[in-house]
């Protein structure tokens, strides 16, 4: 369902909406790298259990920013890339990781995910 269509008329809730839910950002930012299966995404975001990201990843896809391939072999075969919204995302995630960074920096704690 469209976020205005919510009642999202305010671009940072429509914005908040689309990317705030508990994975969805990391789930974007690792697609950034290129297009992932269920089991990479989830050894990435290990803290999300499989039935959470399998929930992230479904709205994602509602919502039009990211793809999802079916490859109809033995045993299935389903693939996650980012669509050309989903791209558009990119320098709003890597403004997040730059603050995030200076942020951790700031408290002298290690910084364990790279942009690479």
């Amino acid at each position: 369902m469209d976020c205005c269509e919510k009642g999202y008329n305010c671009p940072v809730s429509a914005a908040l909406k689309l990317v705030g839910g508990k994975y969805k950002s990391l789930i974007l930012w690792h697609l950034l790298k290129g297009t992932m299966r269920f089991s990479q995404l989830k050894v990435i975001v290990k803290q999300a259990t499989p039935k959470m990201l399998t929930q992230q990843l479904r709205e994602l896809e509602a919502d039009g920013l990211i793809n999802r391939t079916i490859y109809p072999v033995i045993p299935p075969k389903v693939e996650y890339s980012l669509s050309a919204l989903g791209m558009s995302i990119k320098p709003i995630l890597e403004a997040m990781y730059n603050w995030g960074e200076n942020y951790l920096q700031r408290k002298g704690v290690e910084i364990n995910c790279g942009m690479k």
